[in-house]
């Protein structure tokens, strides 16, 4: 005798239960009057009046205020432990044509890295940075013991949602549950590192279209804007190519055109590491960690970050403006200002660590207009002159 399939009525069916909602850390907001007076009377006491210092005037106050949870307690910025965690995922609107890139690539470029011998690698032992790896859901069998590499000089974390993920052209690229278990993978990898400087970085064949239809609908950027031409001819792709792309990611806006907050807008449209990043800048700055966010797709897991919890924002320094022109057109949604600009279409995190010198300026220069504790005692001893 044959199974019937259950009645209608016989109980709920997966569409009918409700995803829950992510669970999201308590982030103080960092504004603080008070700690922006003193801090600047300090400046001006090492030899720099006004404005003579110029972003990285704003650079110092910012970091002041991220690590400044009392500000007639604040001393010196100090930094302990950096970090830098890749995430690397595959993602299922490839099979569409948008990347140039060989299948693999994610899975070659995280073996690379493993064994010590990416450009990240490189950085983060010059900048001293401890590098870890995260397999957010590379569509391949990732381990994490030598039989992977040989012998890997990187540490990586298993933290796989699913091997890529699905083709968003037919369907959302994720459901809402597994975004929220990788916004929460994203939180418990930070939870377990150490130190109070997180930078970010991201691997994945095909995330930048990821970065671009999220930008668009996230920040009302038209979708051929937010993919830009000069990415596409340097991902070598030609003029043909390239409006292929432009056509599938145009289908997937209108397949997804309902999904408007940011958590639908990142199950439909983004990747489990945009959504892991973005755990991640929620769990720092939770912990009032200074959070270093490199390129375009880390961009635009701080903008479904930012969309969460607003206040996250205080406590994200963009290391740098990458050549993709949705990048730029990012960066001025967010009002930020980037600390460098060298046209890198790289990823990995690199841009962040090579924007750490800034950081490690700024923290020399506050220490050299004295180490007397700043806010009301200091103010009023400055005023009495």
């Amino acid at each position: 005798m044959s199974l019937q399939p259950p009645p209608a009525s016989a109980g709920p069916t997966t569409s009918d239960v409700p995803a829950p909602a992510p669970r999201l850390p308590l982030i103080a907001p960092t504004a603080d009057t008070v700690l922006d007076t003193a801090v600047a009377q300090r400046i001006g006491r090492a030899g720099f009046p006004g404005q003579a210092l110029g972003r990285l005037q704003a650079l110092v106050m910012q970091l002041a205020r991220i690590q400044s949870a009392d500000p007639l307690r604040f001393d010196v910025l100090a930094f302990d432990a950096p970090q830098v965690v890749v995430f690397a995922s595959d993602h299922g609107i490839c099979d569409e044509g948008v990347s140039a890139l060989p299948p693999g690539a994610t899975r070659e470029r995280v073996l690379q890295m493993l064994r010590g011998e990416a450009p990240i690698n490189t950085v983060a032992a010059m900048q001293g940075f401890a590098l870890t790896v995260v397999d957010a859901g590379v569509a391949s069998h990732l381990s994490e013991g030598p039989d992977a590499v040989g012998a890997p000089v990187v540490a990586l974390l298993l933290r796989k949602i699913g091997y890529g993920t699905r083709n968003m052209n037919m369907g959302p690229a994720m459901s809402v549950a597994q975004a929220v278990s990788a916004l929460h993978a994203g939180m418990d990898v930070v939870r377990h590192l150490p130190g109070n400087v997180l930078a970010l970085g991201d691997v994945g064949e095909g995330d930048s279209a990821c970065a671009a239809l999220l930008l668009s609908r996230l920040c009302g950027v038209p979708l051929a804007d937010a993919c830009g031409h000069e990415q596409a001819e340097a991902g070598g792709q030609d003029s043909r190519q390239t409006q292929t792309r432009l056509d599938v990611l145009f289908a997937v806006a209108r397949r997804h055109r309902q999904s408007l907050s940011p958590l639908s807008a990142l199950a439909a449209m983004g990747g489990y590491e945009i959504a892991m990043m973005a755990g991640a800048m929620l769990q720092a700055a939770s912990e009032r960690r200074v959070v270093l966010v490199d390129g375009f797709v880390a961009g635009t897991a701080a903008l479904v970050a930012r969309g969460l919890c607003p206040a996250v924002a205080d406590y994200l320094v963009f290391g740098h403006r990458a050549a993709e022109p949705g990048h730029r057109l990012l960066l001025i949604h967010l009002q930020a200002q980037p600390l460098l600009d060298l046209g890198l279409r790289l990823g990995q995190g690199v841009g962040a660590l090579l924007a750490w010198p800034l950081l490690q300026s700024a923290q020399a220069l506050l220490a050299r207009g004295g180490s007397d504790r700043l806010g009301a005692t200091g103010l009023a001893s400055d005023s009495l002159g």
